[in-house]
């Protein structure tokens, strides 16, 4: 059996989900905030999230919409970082975008984060328009470092803006599995269920999102992730999806819910 690998956390949002069996310890939460009306706040002043893995304490960092980004070991992995989000944080040894549109390929954002050697990974459509960067086609793979990037297929099933046509087209962008020696994250970048997502195995923590029209909503979501069965789930790309849903689906799942503040000032 594979060993888990969550580490004790002090959390910056609420906590949620059912009690997992003795196959799955969990998180010992050590601080947690919640609005008198249950909307998810941030917990001022509480640190971040942190995981243990073979290669070091892996801290998990929110950000705003499909932004976030991760201290692994010691290097600094950013993601799709969007120059309207406070990209306040280290400089990055390796920059992960997910796809072409402008919410997760940022020209103004990447500058922003970049270190002076980071190394950046994309899908062929923006990596043909970033001097230096990596391009990886679902399925394929890079060592970076530490880390070992994996590509999965991020795409629409059905949802597009008009007949004939969807909002991602399967091969264009890019979800990442991130191993960070034996941990493994998942970032599921704009998608709806895929046979790909369902087919993931050994997620420690996903990242799955979850907003209509261009992706699924939360109840889809959850369908999925119970399938895949990520210890830990982040919902996040999902504005003002009701989570409610989200909740409601994966209850008696195993699957702990973590919720953050994504959208500070409103979605």
């Amino acid at each position: 059996m594979r060993t888990v690998l969550l580490a004790s956390l002090t959390l910056v949002a609420c906590e949620h989900g059912p009690a997992p069996g003795p196959q799955q310890p969990v998180p010992t939460v050590t601080a947690a905030t919640t609005a008198s009306s249950g909307a998810v706040v941030a917990a001022s002043g509480a640190e971040v999230d942190t995981l243990a893995s073979s290669v070091g304490v892996i801290e998990i960092h929110p950000v705003q919409h499909a932004t976030l980004w991760l201290r692994v070991g010691d290097q600094v992995v950013w993601v799709d970082p969007w120059s309207k989000a406070k990209l306040e944080g280290p400089k990055a040894d390796l920059v992960l975008i997910t796809d072409v549109h402008p919410d997760h390929f940022d020209p103004e954002g990447l500058a922003a984060v970049r270190g002076a050697n980071a190394v950046v990974v994309a899908p062929k459509v923006v990596a043909e328009q970033v001097p230096g960067a990596i391009a990886l086609a679902n399925g394929e793979s890079r060592q970076v470092g530490a880390l070992r990037v994996e590509a999965v297929a991020m795409y629409n099933l059905t949802r597009g803006p008009e007949a004939g046509k969807l909002y991602h087209d399967k091969g264009r962008g890019n979800g990442y599995v991130i191993n960070a020696g034996d941990a493994r994250l998942y970032l599921s970048g704009d998608t709806e269920c895929t046979p790909e997502m369902k087919a993931l195995q050994d997620i420690d923590v996903a990242f799955v999102c979850m907003n209509l029209p261009y992706t699924m909503p939360p109840s889809e979501a959850a369908a999925c992730v119970a399938v895949f069965k990520p210890k830990v789930l982040y919902p996040y790309h999902y504005r003002d999806s009701p989570l409610g849903e989200l909740q409601a689906a994966l209850a008696g799942t195993g699957v702990l819910l973590r919720l953050r503040e994504w959208y500070p000032g409103g979605p």
